[in-house]
C-alpha cells in the first residue's frame, strides 16, 4: 500500500467518524420530562449530579419555560445551557434561542 492510499485511507476514517460523532449530537431532550440518566447521556457537561439537580429544581418550581431558565439550577450556566442549545426541547419544539422582537407591521402599499 503506497502513503497516498494510506492517507486516503485515514482521512476517509477520519470522516466518517465525523460524521457519526454528528449523528450522535443531533438528539434532543425535554428538559420538562426527561429523567435525569437522559439528561446526563444527552446534554454536554451535564454529568449525574447536575442531571438529578435539574431533575430536583423542575419537580420544586415546575416546568422550565425557556431554556436560559435552566443556568439558575445549581451547577448550570448559561455557557452549559449555549452549548446544549441545539439539543434542548421545552414542550413540543425547540427552546427559542432569545425572545423574538416584536416587528413593526408591514405599511400599507401607498394608492395612487
Amino acid at each position: 500500500m503506497n502513503v497516498f492510499n494510506l492517507k486516503s485511507l485515514i482521512a476517509a476514517a477520519a470522516l466518517s467518524l465525523a460524521l457519526a460523532g454528528s449523528a450522535f449530537a443531533a438528539e434532543k431532550v425535554n428538559i420538562n420530562t426527561a429523567d435525569a440518566a437522559t439528561l446526563d447521556r444527552v446534554l454536554v457537561n451535564v454529568g449525574p449530579s447536575k442531571a438529578e439537580a435539574i431533575v430536583a429544581y423542575r419537580k420544586q418550581h415546575g416546568p422550565f419555560r425557556s431554556a436560559e431558565q435552566l443556568a439558575q439550577v445549581d451547577g448550570i450556566g448559561l455557557k452549559t445551557v449555549e452549548k446544549n442549545r441545539e439539543m434542548i426541547v421545552i414542550g413540543g419544539g425547540l427552546a427559542p434561542a432569545k425572545p423574538a422582537a416584536a416587528k413593526a407591521p408591514a405599511a400599507a402599499p401607498k394608492k395612487r
